[in-house]
């Protein structure tokens, strides 16, 4: 499986995003789909996480900001981000394929990362 983000740019306070994630192979559908963010000299982080049914789970500081979504038959996974804020500024990376929970950086294909930058 290849994953592709994209979507990321840079967008002042209050701005909104939409970040996809393009994942080629037919097992998409079965996966559960992650996206992660890492500033610089952080640690990868938990953003949000669509399972193969659908359920959604957030890190708390994205609750009622952040929208994940799945389209699984165009093997897409988006992430609308509204209410952005410069502590978001980060590069955001999906993952597919969770080995562990859900919430935790353990899954077997990682995209590219795309890079979203809040100004202040």
């Amino acid at each position: 499986v290849q994953l592709q983000a994209s979507g990321g740019g840079l967008v002042q306070t209050g701005g909104s995003l939409r970040l996809s994630c393009a994942a080629s192979g037919r097992a998409f559908s079965g996966y559960n789909i992650g996206w992660f963010c890492q500033a610089p000299g952080k640690e990868r982080e938990f953003v949000a996480a669509i399972t193969a049914t659908s359920t959604t789970y957030y890190a708390d500081s994205v609750k009622g900001r952040f929208t994940i979504s799945r389209d699984n038959a165009k093997n897409t996974v988006s992430l609308q981000m509204n209410s952005l804020k410069p502590e978001d500024t980060a590069v955001y990376y999906c993952a597919a394929r969770s080995l562990a929970v859900v919430t935790t950086a353990r899954y077997k294909y990682w995209g590219q990362g795309t890079l979203v930058t809040v100004s202040s």
